[in-house]
């Protein structure tokens, strides 16, 4: 009986390709591998075609899905190839680490190795190496020669843990890990092959300790139910970047390092070369051929077996790129890390909600993409309905993998919508995680609305919910929540309540429009909040602090849009109650005139009552913080109406001019905050037009004679058709 360890890197092509060899050679009767055994059940489905790098292994537990953990493997991964090569070889294939069910029943408190050592960084550094990844990349992964690395790695192993004691999780890991071999060879394997992080190969050398010693060791280790199964997994996952703890820095580089034949850095530019192509950016063969020549010469003058990612990544930015970092980040991003998204086969266990997800999404033909597109959607067409309705249920649930490309509020209420996908493989956590609240993705969608209804703390939650439930066509959750909001609107005497909860109630009812959701009874309790807002807001805005005023200009101007989308009668009502407190003295003069630019956008007054009260607002003897407290409440939203009203403007410039010194610094803040929200073209035009009304010699008189006659009527029927005449 004879036992092979083979120590590596748990993502390297060098060591991938190490492994795949020595396996080959040994042919061993058994292989481990270091991962959780409850992965044994599945492991057999990496043998079917449609099982694509890069993946992983998902283990959670069954009643609490937020302890879950990921076991990722790509082309490149020395596990993958070992798997590959046992199931290819019809040989038994284990997992050997601790099992998942005791790694999520702890408390966290059995703590880890707290090495005394980088062992990378100190092997590297006795080799003459300052950077412990191109040490590794030097000696282990950018070979190609087929040398067996085991012994050394095991002999460097060795002396550094020659004075480590493991303790804690670690011992735990390794004592399982030895529980495992001896299992193996009680049952008469006669050539074992273990594969597993070089740290660990030392503990699982001959002799090893007496059985009872890691019995003491697992005693007592608490457990709790552990589901498994394979997910699609990408490259950026892979990256140290995302956070990943045994990430590398460059994914796409490594597995082109494996599967690249031969001629390793031309084909590497190639694709670089590529990747610029696809940006439009100007990239000719003679540049290729040129970062070849240099980042050859540069491995040969650094003694290197041949050119390593530094010295194309240091061809790149010279003669691809021109120096350019942000193109060489492109690059970085795009083939350095890259982003390619494995496949698992349908036939994989999953759980509930991910299997509904999975089966809806083949019907809708949402394919899974591990790089941003935006796809747009017309509501108008059963198939583009249903894929918004699933990606709404699916915000629901936490499941980002869409999110509106537009502000949503611009979006509702229309045909059309725009989503930016994108398949993070850690959102196979949110489905597990979903599982609690249902079995289907509109199940478990229905279930959380009608419970954030049941606890929220306010009338705008419950019209929140009762919105996201009609975009999402949640019909078995709308009757609850329409009546609590009818319910919750009927007790609730806050005024500002009502008018946060209103804008929300009016963009749902007019999803029927386009949705086809039935939104019978929405109208009547908004037009019923309607009421009991005009009821109290005079009371509302009676003697209001600058900061309160603000808040409840803003709560106006939503109310203002939600009426547009109601009934004229309810509009009417609306528009008759702000008439009616746009000139009281009590109202604070940000809200009056902010009342006041209303009428006027409504035409509810003539403009001469619009001006009169603007010249009486900024006249002398008003002060002059509560006159720019009503510019600013009647300018807000733009200021086109200074541009095309000569007159508002004259009275808005008399008015800044005739203010005095000291009191002008004082409102100076007021005026950039109400000014400063036009947009440049617009500043700049009434700017021009102030300067005509103080000098009018200045103004720019166009000559008739400088007209073209025949082009200026050639837009005649045009400009006759869209005013109807």
């Amino acid at each position: 009986m004879t036992v092979h360890l083979l120590g590596i890197r748990h993502h390297g092509p060098g060591s991938a390709r190490a492994v795949a060899t020595a396996l080959k050679t040994l042919e061993p009767d058994i292989v481990l591998i270091e991962g959780p055994p409850e992965a044994d059940k599945v492991v057999g489905l990496a043998a079917s075609e449609k099982m694509e790098p890069p993946v992983a292994l998902l283990a959670y537990a069954v009643d609490d899905s937020t302890r879950a953990a990921f076991w990722p493997f790509a082309v490149f991964s020395p596990e993958w190839q070992a798997i590959k090569y046992a199931l290819a070889a019809d040989v038994p294939v284990r997992f050997c680490d601790l099992p998942a069910a005791h790694q999520f029943a702890s408390t966290g408190r059995e703590g880890r190795r707290g090495a005394s050592m980088d062992p990378l960084a100190t092997l590297a550094n006795a080799g003459g190496y300052d950077d412990p990844e191109r040490w590794w990349d030097d000696v282990i992964e950018s070979r190609r020669d087929g040398a067996e690395p085991f012994t050394v790695i095991a002999d460097a192993m060795r002396e550094l843990r020659h004075d480590e004691e493991e303790s804690g999780r670690e011992a735990q890991r390794e004592a399982y890990m030895r529980t495992v071999l001896r299992k193996a060879i009680r049952e008469g394997f006669e050539r074992i092959a273990v594969v597993c992080g070089a740290w660990h190969v030392p503990a699982l050398e001959a002799p090893l300790p007496p059985a009872t010693h890691d019995a003491r060791i697992l005693k007592g280790l608490p457990k709790r139910k552990v589901a498994c199964t394979w997910v699609p997994w990408t490259h950026g996952r892979l990256a140290a970047a995302s956070g990943y703890g045994a990430g590398i820095t460059s994914p796409g580089w490594y597995h082109h390092l494996f599967t690249a034949p031969d001629q390793i850095t031309t084909r590497w530019l190639t694709k670089v070369a590529q990747v610029l192509r696809a940006e439009d950016l100007p990239v000719s063969s003679a540049h290729v051929i040129e970062a070849v020549r240099l980042a050859d010469t540069l491995a040969a003058l650094r003694e290197r077996p041949l050119a390593g990612l530094s010295e194309v990544t240091e061809a790149t930015r010279a003669v691809l790129c021109g120096g350019n970092d942000v193109l060489l980040n492109l690059v970085t991003r795009e083939a350095v890390v890259g982003e390619l998204l494995g496949t698992v086969p349908g036939e994989t266990p999953q759980a509930p909600v991910a299997a509904d997800l999975a089966a809806q999404a083949r019907r809708l033909r949402l394919r899974r993409d591990a790089t941003e597109r935006v796809i747009e959607l017309d509501l108008r067409k059963a198939n583009d309905l249903q894929k918004s309705r699933l990606l709404h249920r699916l915000r629901i649930l936490g499941v980002h993998w869409g999110a509106p490309a537009a502000d949503e509020r611009r979006a509702q209420g229309t045909f059309r919508e725009m989503w930016k996908l994108i398949w993070d493989p850690g959102l196979e956590v949110e489905l597990v995680a979903a599982g609690a609240h249902g079995t289907t993705v509109v199940g478990a969608a229905t279930t959380v609305m009608l419970r954030a209804a049941d606890d929220a703390n306010t009338l705008a939650d419950v019209t929140a919910a009762l919105e996201k439930s009609l975009l999402a066509a949640l019909d078995d959750a709308l009757p609850a929540l329409l009546a609590g909001v009818d319910t919750r609107a009927a007790a609730d005497a806050d005024v500002g309540h009502l008018m946060a909860a209103l804008p929300a109630l009016a963009r749902s009812s007019r999803y029927g429009d386009v949705r086809g959701t039935d939104t019978a009874g929405l109208a009547a309790v908004a037009s019923r909040m309607v009421s009991r807002i005009c009821a109290g807001l005079g009371r509302t805005v009676h003697g209001l602090d600058p900061d309160a005023a603000t808040a409840v200009q803003e709560l106006i101007d939503g109310v203002q849009d939600a009426t547009a989308l109601l009934t004229e009668d309810v509009r009417a009502e609306w528009l008759e109650t702000l008439q009616g407190l746009s000139d009281r003295p009590s109202v604070p003069p940000l809200i009056r005139g902010r009342l006041t630019r209303l009428m006027l956008d409504t035409s509810r007054l003539p403009d001469q009552e619009i001006a009169l009260r603007l010249g009486r607002a900024l006249s002398p003897g008003t002060p002059t913080v509560d006159a720019a407290g009503f510019v600013e409440g009647f300018l807000a939203g733009g200021g086109l109406l200074l541009v095309h009203d000569e007159r508002l403007l004259g009275l808005v410039d008399a008015w800044l001019g005739g203010i005095p010194d000291d009191a002008f610094v004082e409102v100076l803040p007021l005026l950039r905050r109400t000014f400063g929200t036009f947009a440049a073209p617009e500043r700049r035009t009434i700017g021009a037009r102030a300067k005509v009304l103080a000098d009018p010699g200045s103004a720019v008189v166009a000559d008739d004679n400088d007209l073209d006659a025949e082009l200026a009527a050639s837009v005649l029927p045009v400009v006759a058709q869209l005013l109807g005449v």
